[in-house]
């Protein structure tokens, strides 16, 4: 029975493996140069269909993963050492920014108020981002995200004309950071004097930290792929 339960784990494992990789390739590739009305039309409904056919999958995906996750529990019921490899296991997704997790910590937003009006670029750029971010993690920050984008180890924040792109979507302020962690001692690293946020409040981009009792961040919900990188066999290291 628990040959069974493992095996249909790894095939829901395989098949939202399968899916995410659908839902990444899900793109629609348009040319360059203008289009006629009809060509936007068709396109516009293209995107829409997209759009539709991702969202359907991403449902299903996690539908699968929920199933994964009670296969799991009933193999874990068992033995100590299940139940000490179920725990080991879901702390790994934690850290890989797989579950979507709770827990003290603060809320910044950055806000260009004169992007979009009297200035056509933005005065926040993804260098600032990225320095938050790291003040973050060097605070000890567990989790972040980035307007309920996950960032993890493959995370890009990059400028991508007058946008940031974050998980290869596009986001325009206001942004909003949310960092899990000590609330005193996250806050307290990003404003000190001579800090990051007093370098962003100089640049006249509006800025407010709060301390809050219970944050909730979503876990990341793009492929994770790696294709070059194993792990070192013990004895096998050079």
């Amino acid at each position: 029975m628990k040959n069974y339960k493992i095996q249909m784990a790894l095939a829901l494992v395989c098949i939202v493996l399968g899916i995410m990789l659908s839902i990444q390739f899900k793109t629609v590739k348009t040319g360059v140069g203008p289009v006629s009305e009809n060509r936007a039309r068709e396109l516009a409904s293209q995107l829409k269909n997209v759009k539709t056919e991702r969202d359907d999958l991403l449902a299903i995906k996690n539908d699968l993963e929920k199933k994964i996750r009670e296969y799991e529990q009933q193999a874990s019921t068992g033995s100590v050492s299940a139940k000490l490899l179920k725990a080991e296991l879901d702390n790994a997704r934690i850290i890989a920014g797989l579950e979507d997790v709770e827990g003290p910590g603060i809320i910044i937003t950055l806000d260009d108020l004169m992007f979009g009006e009297t200035v056509g670029f933005p005065l926040i750029s993804h260098d600032r981002m990225l320095l938050l971010v790291n003040e973050l993690n060097a605070a000890g920050a567990e989790a972040i995200a980035i307007n309920d984008q996950r960032i993890i180890s493959t995370t890009e924040i990059r400028q991508a004309g007058t946008h940031i792109n974050i998980n290869t979507v596009e986001f325009a302020p206001p942004f909003k950071f949310k960092a899990i962690g000590d609330p005193k001692t996250l806050e307290g690293a990003i404003m000190m004097r001579g800090g990051i946020i007093e370098d962003i409040q100089n640049s006249e981009i509006a800025v407010t930290v709060t301390q809050e009792k219970n944050i909730q961040i979503p876990k990341y919900n793009g492929v994770i792929e790696k294709k070059f990188s194993k792990v070192i066999k013990e004895g096998e290291a050079q």
